[in-house]
């Protein structure tokens, strides 16, 4: 809604071009003012994100003596699938309380205060402090992530055709953030200069992981301090309801269901209660079954959603091995020097992001020239699980090499490559195609199960990941092997059900 201004002299107003929400058109790139601050925001946000977890799994393996906690990987693998499980579930009750009552303005305010406290946490060498900050990230995170997402949405007036150009800009302040934040944490935590440099200082070498940590706090708080500075900018959306939407029985319903399916998946960690993991499955499943039958579209649009959400949480499930298998075997089987010149294997992980800065123009011309000719959104996901699956196989022959010794930093990069490729099909598209299937009046709900399937393909990535070994060479083939098979199997099934799908959809491309 326009909102109302001052008037100005006829100037200045010959220098502005009105947009639909009264903001101005003189920002970057012709976008709203706005959108600047919010893309340098979660810039910032990103880089703490993703600088603490290149670092999050090598820190836990790492012996005592090193400065890491020195548990076994199969524990590293649990505690990374429970924690990033966490940041993806509590984005339905952050974005559930942001709508109803803070406002999404104050809860990417509050939710990203709580993630530096976090980060800062984890700088404190203490098993006490490394769980509270992890906690603190997740809670934080929820709050955050999904609420700055809408607020790009807020800049932008519904028939306003700068947005899709607006989320692309936006888009890339993710992965610009990604991109550098395991360059200068991995550069923290892992090289041997900064090492040298903190002995000098009178610094124990083995804390610079907590360098890392910092480092990864120091980013977020610069986002917020943008964030601050620059509010005014924002006025115009993100407000919290004059009147709360609903009452606080409602938000506590909601957080203590979130609550209940968190502490489930948790539990499914102890012994005897593994057979609950079958849920992740089973849920989808009755859910397809159930709503395909009704008779209505939008059920059957539902049971459409369901079917993508086991294709995400497969993908994801085996994507987010970057954070685990794929650091621990950078870490220890790969050799991580180019032209005699070392450099720290959390590097690794710059380049998904690096890659999807370079691959998106591509894909947006592609589907620009394509426009009604291009894949199905079924068929984007099949594409999606066909690269990813490719990806790990590619990993097979490259376990079998180590039995030699340390393998060329080349398979990983094209491991990073063929998974983002695989990434750049699916991704996008998911979020997208469930604001097209969900019923006006539960558009918030399905993005909540979209959040759902992440946070469970995220925990299954931990479980997954705790079969992997770095001693021997034909037992990790085979692990991979499985992973990549896991995923033609997906694929395969999504493939055959393509025209059922599509039939459900209704219409929906």
């Amino acid at each position: 809604m326009p909102q109302p201004q001052r008037q100005k002299p006829a100037a200045s107003l010959k220098r502005q071009i009105p947009t639909s929400d009264g903001s101005s058109a003189r920002g970057f790139a012709g976008q709203p003012r706005g959108l600047s601050i919010l893309f340098f925001t979660e810039l910032w946000e990103r880089f703490s994100y993703y600088g603490m977890r290149a670092l999050l799994v090598l820190f836990i393996v790492a012996p005592a003596a090193a400065g890491g906690l020195g548990l076994s990987t199969a524990e590293a693998a649990r505690i990374y699938g429970n924690y990033t499980m966490a940041v993806y579930m509590l984005s339905i009750p952050g974005g559930f309380v942001a709508d109803h009552y803070l406002g999404a303005r104050r809860s990417v305010l509050i939710g990203g205060g709580i993630i530096a406290v976090g980060h800062f946490t984890l700088a404190i060498h203490s098993l006490t402090t490394f769980y509270v900050g992890l906690a603190l990230v997740a809670l934080g995170t929820g709050l955050f992530k999904p609420n700055i997402s809408a607020m790009v949405g807020g800049l932008y007036g519904k028939a306003d055709g700068r947005r899709d150009a607006g989320f692309s800009i936006f888009y890339m302040g993710i992965n610009i953030g990604a991109l550098a934040a395991p360059l200068v944490t991995g550069f923290l935590a892992q090289s041997a200069v900064f090492k040298e440099w903190l002995a000098a200082w009178g610094f124990d070498p083995a804390q610079s992981w907590h360098w890392g940590f910092g480092a990864a706090g120091v980013g977020m708080t610069l986002g917020l301090i943008i964030y601050s500075l620059q509010g005014k900018r924002l006025d115009h959306v993100g407000r919290a309801p004059l009147i709360p939407a609903t009452g606080w029985g409602m938000i506590l319903l909601v957080i203590l269901g979130t609550a209940t399916v968190m502490g489930l998946t948790i539990l499914s960690d102890r012994p005897g209660f593994e057979a609950l993991r079958a849920l992740y499955l089973l849920v989808p499943i009755v859910a397809i079954i159930w709503f395909a039958t009704r008779s209505d579209f939008d059920s059957k649009r539902i049971a459409a959603v369901f079917v993508f959400f086991i294709a995400a949480m497969i993908f994801w499930a085996i994507f987010e091995q970057a954070g685990i298998t794929i650091a621990l075997f950078a870490d220890e089987l790969t050799r991580t020097e180019v032209l005699g010149w070392a450099f720290p294997s959390a590097w690794f992980q710059s380049l998904n992001p690096l890659f999807v800065i370079l691959l998106v123009p591509f894909f947006a011309s592609a589907w620009s020239r394509l426009g009604s000719k291009q894949p199905s959104s079924p068929m984007k996901f099949v594409f999606g699980l066909f690269f990813l699956g490719l990806s790990f196989l590619l990993m097979v022959p490259a376990a079998l090499l180590t039995a030699e010794g340390l393998v060329s930093p080349l398979w990983l990069v094209g491991l990073f490559l063929l998974q983002t490729i695989g990434e750049l099909f699916l991704s996008p598209v998911g979020l997208s195609t469930m604001t097209k299937l969900a019923p006006m009046k539960f558009v918030g709900l399905m993005l909540g199960v979209w959040f759902l399937a992440a946070a469970w393909g995220n925990k299954l990535a931990g479980v997954l990941g705790s079969g992997f070994t770095a001693s021997d060479a034909e037992n990790l083939a085979n692990f991979f092997l499985q992973q990549a098979l896991l995923v033609a199997v997906a694929m395969l099934l999504l493939l055959a059900l393509v025209p059922w799908v599509k039939k459900l959809m209704s219409g929906v491309h």
